[in-house]
């Protein structure tokens, strides 16, 4: 379902005559994104033997990995050489493939204990949560942060993130058992992704700008600048995977974000003017060596943290987390390094404001070491 879903609205991106029509049919490719990031995992989690979850949950990061590389490379050349709308169009024959040899497969598992029920008033809360808290930051910065519309989505957005916490609360099937979050592993984890991914998505999205506007790079170029990011999840990720079930997942964790941060300060160096096998290059090897150290100890941290019935809800809340971070930073980083509206065309402004940023993103990414040291078990496949 969520592939013919998310292929469906990939099809409407991409005869989208207006940009309303183009974001409204963004949104459906979300909720079919939303139905098969999470149950990839499960069933990775609950196929594996428990020896082996790791090193495939590696694996499983190494080809998103290849995706990503191929992603912006094609993406890029398409936007060049015919339209952006075959970006969209390109996922028709590629799901084709998904599908058929999806139902030739994957094994089916479930929670014999699940009934189905759906818990609409938690997702129609979580959803107005989120949306009201992002419209809020997205908006304050420039029409001031008492204008009406900033103050009123943000009271929206904080409502219904108590009346979420309130109705998950009360509900005897809800769709974010409060009780996983009783594993100081699986807070722990979740913690260190909200921190490590809100500084990818910030710092990740004003580097592709900042590659086209203040150096000159084509899209193409843009989207095959950190190339080496991905060649390191590809190569490490599974190797990092059988690591953390040979020594535990905290070292890697632990280790992974610093050396992202790492990465991050090297990004200072990327001015217009510089080459880059000087600037770009060791800011993406180092900042790709630490996402691979980190990623598949990371996941396999959050499944471990839990019982195999709710593998499925563990994985949707980690990448839920995972999106959420990058949304909100995406939305709130630019404002904190004094990028807005004319800057993202003013090579100068938007230099300056990138160097800020990524000081900003590595002390986030530091954040997340120390919540991992701090939170994930030293021992293979504890549950705490």
């Amino acid at each position: 379902m969520g592939v013919a879903w998310f292929t469906l609205a990939s099809v409407l991106c991409g005869l989208a005559p207006d940009v309303r029509t183009l974001v409204a049919a963004r949104v459906l490719q979300g909720v079919g994104a939303a139905l098969l990031t999470p149950g990839s995992l499960a069933i990775l989690q609950a196929s594996f033997h428990p020896d082996d979850r790791a090193r495939a949950i590696g694996l499983w990061s190494a080809f998103g990995g290849l995706s990503s590389l191929v992603g912006p490379l094609l993406g890029g050349w398409l936007v060049d050489a015919a339209s952006w709308r075959w970006i969209f169009l390109l996922n028709v024959p590629l799901a084709a493939v998904v599908l058929v040899a999806g139902r030739r497969h994957l094994p089916e598992t479930s929670d014999d204990q699940a009934s189905g029920h759906l818990d609409v008033t938690g997702a129609v809360l979580g959803a107005l949560a989120l949306a009201g808290v992002t419209e809020a930051l997205v908006e304050a910065p420039s029409r001031g942060w008492t204008a009406p519309l900033p103050v009123a989505s943000a009271l929206v957005g904080v409502g219904a993130a108590v009346g979420f916490v309130v109705a998950e609360r009360r509900q005897r099937e809800p769709m974010l058992p409060l009780g996983l979050f009783s594993s100081r592993q699986f807070r722990a984890a979740n913690l260190t992704t909200l921190a490590l991914y809100a500084a990818l998505g910030g710092q990740l999205f004003l580097l592709a700008v900042h590659l086209q506007t203040s150096l000159g790079y084509s899209p193409l170029e843009s989207g095959t600048a950190l190339i080496p990011v991905t060649l390191c999840m590809l190569t490490l990720s599974g190797r990092a995977g059988a690591l953390a079930q040979r020594i535990g997942p905290r070292l890697p964790m632990t280790v992974g974000p610093v050396v992202v941060a790492a990465g991050l300060v090297l990004m200072t160096r990327i001015r217009p003017g510089t080459h880059y096998a000087a600037t770009v290059l060791p800011a993406a090897l180092v900042f790709g060596l630490g996402l691979a150290c980190t990623v598949a100890p990371l996941t396999a941290a959050v499944l471990a943290a839990v019982e195999d019935r709710h593998v499925g809800v563990a994985s949707g809340v980690n990448n839920a987390v995972a999106r959420a971070a990058q949304l909100l930073a995406v939305a709130v980083l630019p404002a904190v390094a004094g990028i807005t509206g004319a800057g993202y065309r003013d090579p100068d402004t938007l230099a300056r404001g990138f160097r800020r940023a990524a000081l900003v993103t590595a002390a986030l990414s530091l954040a997340a070491a120390l919540a991992s040291w701090r939170g994930i078990s030293a021992t293979p496949r504890e549950r705490s």
